[in-house]
C-alpha cells in the first residue's frame, strides 16, 4: 500500500481509511483496531500484553513536548503502530543497539520493528587460515 492511498481528502491532509489523524487520535483502542488489517487487528482483539499497554501510555503521556533528544526506548518489535504514537520518537532494539523511529502519520498499522532492520549486509574478506584449497583460489582477472 503507498502512502497515496491513503490521501484521499483534501490536498496535503492525511486520512487513514477515511478518517483523519485528529479523529483516530479521539478514537478508542478498540474502535481503531476495527480499521487496521488483520494481523495488526488480531493482535489488539486478543489483547495487548502488560508491557504493550505501557508502552502505549508512555507515548500517550509524552504529549507534544516530547523532543527527539530523550526518545522512548523499548524493546518491542511487535507493537502495532497506532494513533497515539504518531509524531513521537522511539528507540527500537536491534538486537546490538537502539536504533531511532521517527513515527509518521503513514505507519499506523505497521509494527515498530517493520522500520529498523535487524540484520546486517555480509562483506566477505579472503579466505583465511583452514580454509580448504578450492576457496583460496583467487583468479588473476
Amino acid at each position: 500500500m503507498s502512502s497515496e492511498e491513503y490521501r484521499t481528502g483534501r490536498e496535503g491532509e492525511f486520512t487513514y481509511r477515511g478518517h483523519t489523524l485528529d479523529e483516530l487520535q479521539e478514537m478508542d483502542v478498540d474502535e481503531v483496531a476495527e480499521l487496521l488489517p488483520a494481523r495488526q487487528r488480531r493482535t489488539i482483539v486478543r489483547g495487548l500484553s502488560t508491557e504493550h499497554r505501557k508502552l502505549l501510555e508512555e507515548a500517550r503521556e509524552a504529549g507534544d513536548e516530547e523532543t527527539a533528544a530523550d526518545p522512548i526506548r523499548t524493546h518491542l518489535r511487535d507493537m502495532p503502530i497506532l494513533p497515539p504514537m504518531v509524531g513521537k520518537t522511539f528507540a527500537v532494539h536491534t538486537g546490538q543497539e537502539f536504533e531511532r523511529v521517527q513515527v509518521d502519520p503513514e505507519m499506523i498499522g505497521h509494527y515498530l520493528g517493520e522500520f529498523q532492520l535487524t540484520r546486517q549486509q555480509v562483506e566477505h574478506g579472503q579466505a583465511g587460515i583452514g580454509a580448504t584449497r578450492s576457496s583460496k583460489f583467487v583468479p588473476l582477472k
